[in-house]
């Protein structure tokens, strides 16, 4: 029998959480600021893609970028590069690279997801290598390590002895870490597989990042089999964690199974698993095929994503005051070539903003952009 004493601090608990995800503020997202971080041949590069962005341990904003030294393919040789601002999103640093995979590595690295360890004040940036599998054989995943607040950054570590050497490309986004119960503290860094072998994988660490296993996961149908059009194939993904502990996990669909919109997959017991009768999908947020971002703050879930069926264009924010299961409205960022997404919030600083980095261009991928958008009115 649960005593009293048990069943007043569940009660406590429930109320709580409840009260954090009910009757949010409601906002009237406004763009305030806007700057070009990365363009095409800054520093001899020759595209930079794949941006995520975060907060850090010490209150500022940290964003990183694959540098593809010389083309725009996803395999070839790439660095690792990194800014910072610490006057929120107003001044950046010059970029930092933190990683360089050689000038004959043909795959190299690819981002990647970044993830704060708030309890041990330390940052990691995990990536592939040899995701693609051309001219090489065998996939790894690795990690970079900052312990103060991503100024310099640790060696890189090869987890793949952990996780083995089934290729998982993380992100691309923000990992999590749990802030609730169930397994409150964990690390989860989620991504996906090859194209045969596709679908939303999960690492986690209940250690802060000393080890890793393989957590839950959505697998493709049919799984390690080739995939034509409509098959149902997750892919590149955005974890959040919500209020009363669980997990939800917003999906690329690679290849339009059921609909041209985006996969959601739920867990409730840390991501160890993802039942399937907790996959959905959401017909309200278009999907041409595409990483996008997502965010829980403060009672609201923001989304952002080009806002076409078939097309990438039109960044568009949406917000939802329920979780996602309707959308209460949207901001269009930019109308033309914008593709890959991500966002953050500052906690305990510049709560009422959110910054969205995006690749952006006229008629093709030209640049990494950061938008600063006001919640509640637009003042600055």
């Amino acid at each position: 029998m649960m005593c009293l004493s048990t069943l007043l601090l569940l009660l406590v608990v429930f109320v709580g959480q409840s009260t954090v995800s009910s009757n949010p503020q409601q906002v009237s997202p406004l763009p305030v600021l806007e700057q070009i971080l990365w363009e095409r041949n800054m520093d001899g590069v020759s595209l930079y893609r794949i941006p995520v962005i975060t907060y850090t341990p010490g209150g500022n904003l940290l964003a990183a970028v694959e540098a593809r030294k010389s083309s725009g393919g996803d395999a070839g040789p790439k660095f690792l590069t990194v800014r910072r601002s610490t006057d929120k999103g107003y001044n950046w640093s010059p970029q930092n690279f933190i990683v360089n995979d050689g000038s004959t590595y043909y795959d190299g690295l690819n981002l990647g997801v970044v993830l704060v360890d708030d309890i041990m004040s330390s940052i990691y940036i995990f990536y592939s290598v040899c995701a693609h599998y051309e001219k090489c054989n065998t996939s790894s995943a690795l990690y970079v390590k900052s312990v103060d607040d991503g100024i310099t950054w640790e060696k890189p570590v090869n987890v793949s002895a952990q996780i083995g050497t089934k290729m998982f490309a993380p992100g691309p986004g923000y990992g999590i870490q749990k802030k609730y119960h169930p397994h409150k503290g964990r690390l989860i860094v989620c991504g996906h597989g090859t194209l045969a072998g596709d679908g939303m994988f999960c690492l986690l660490s209940d250690d802060h990042g000393k080890t890793w296993r393989n957590g839950g996961d959505v697998k493709s149908i049919p799984y390690n089999k080739p995939k034509v059009s409509g098959d149902f194939q997750p892919d590149e993904c955005q974890p959040m964690e919500l209020p009363d502990g669980s997990v939800v996990v917003n999906m690329r669909n690679q290849a339009h199974y059921h609909c041209h919109c985006r996969i959601i997959a739920t867990s409730y017991d840390g991501a160890d698993t993802f039942d399937i009768e907790n996959v959905v999908f959401d017909p309200a947020l278009n999907d041409s095929g595409v990483a996008a971002g997502a965010l829980y703050h403060r009672g609201v879930m923001y989304f952002s994503n080009p806002n076409h069926r078939t097309s990438r264009i039109n960044l568009t924010l949406q917000w939802s005051y329920n979780n996602g299961t309707t959308w209460a409205g949207q901001l269009q960022i930019w109308p033309k070539s914008s593709t890959y997404s991500c966002m953050t919030t500052i906690p305990g600083g510049l709560e009422d903003h959110v910054y969205i980095i995006y690749e952006k261009g006229i008629s093709s991928l030209e640049s990494i952009s950061l938008v600063r958008v006001s919640l509640y009115g637009g003042l600055l």
